[in-house]
């Protein structure tokens, strides 16, 4: 009997390891901002990839933790026709860890499918660039293109390109084995910066943004003159550039992969039980 013995000491162990899986998610993602015409939408959209723990605290709620890399962007000239005139466009590589709490509704060990929500809390960093007209790449920060940290304007201050978020969303899960799951999921970021575009509020004074941060920054900062038939006159200094009433948001669509590190076929899962007795005669 001894051997059975020590395998009762050792299934709590298992038990608690089974309750971990690695995640890897791939999709598209894209932003809501002033260079987008729709809330939601995948035009413009780039790919997005993802990898993570999930410890499962019971058999509906989970916690996972993911490192993401997506990149968004957008361009006027697929923006609404009273704002193509603009000309403006941007990139940006989003680099996110996150910590999230999850629910799904059905016990996913017994059923072959259940729809899930999650939220938590998020750290992402990000840097916008844009193409000259020469094709060069052009971080848009240190350009302060709205006047961000020049002494002309001390009420415009520099953003930072490190942020947090909010996560949330949801989706649907399939169990395909004991051990793995796929799930569809829509992921949404609330951020807490209007600046993921670069674009905000108001344009600036052209000769003190000249003077200061050079002919770089009032090509990128008012890029009309590009257009064929567009007009080059920069912008009286206060003319409206972006809209700061709603901050940046960046989501993703995607497929999880989640893989239990131990088979959910152990019945000390849930599936099944065998106690270990409590004691022999």
């Amino acid at each position: 009997m001894k051997p059975f013995f020590l395998a009762c000491l050792l299934i709590p162990g298992l038990v608690h390891a089974q309750r971990w899986h690695v995640n890897v998610t791939g999709g598209l993602s894209n932003y809501s901002g002033d260079l987008q015409a729709k809330p939601f939408t995948f035009d413009q959209g780039f790919f997005a990839f993802g990898a993570g723990a999930q410890y499962d605290l019971t058999r509906n709620f989970s916690l996972t933790s993911n490192i993401s890399l997506m990149q968004v962007g957008a361009s006027d000239k697929y923006n609404r026709p009273n704002l193509q005139f603009r000309n403006l466009s941007f990139q940006t590589n989003i680099l996110e860890w996150n910590l999230l709490g999850e629910y799904t509704f059905f016990d996913i060990t017994r059923s072959k499918i259940s729809p899930f929500i999650f939220g938590g809390v998020a750290v992402f960093h990000f840097d916008p660039y844009a193409f000259d007209s020469t094709g060069n790449k052009i971080y848009l920060k240190p350009l302060s293109t709205e006047g961000e940290g020049l002494t002309a304007y001390p009420g415009q201050k520099p953003y930072s390109l490190t942020q947090f978020a909010i996560p949330f969303g949801g989706g649907i899960k399939f169990r395909i084995t004991d051990n793995i799951v796929l799930a569809y999921e829509i992921g949404f970021r609330k951020t807490f910066t209007d600046y993921l575009d670069d674009v905000s509020t108001r344009y600036v004074d052209r000769a003190t943004l000249l003077a200061e941060r050079g002919p770089k920054a009032v090509e990128l900062a008012y890029r009309a003159g590009e257009l064929k038939g567009g007009n080059p006159t920069y912008p009286t200094a206060g003319t409206v550039r972006g809209g700061s009433k709603y901050k940046d948001i960046y989501y993703y669509t995607g497929i999880r992969l989640s893989v239990a590190l131990i088979s959910r076929n152990n019945p000390y899962y849930g599936r099944g039980r065998t106690d270990c007795p409590k004691s022999v005669q």
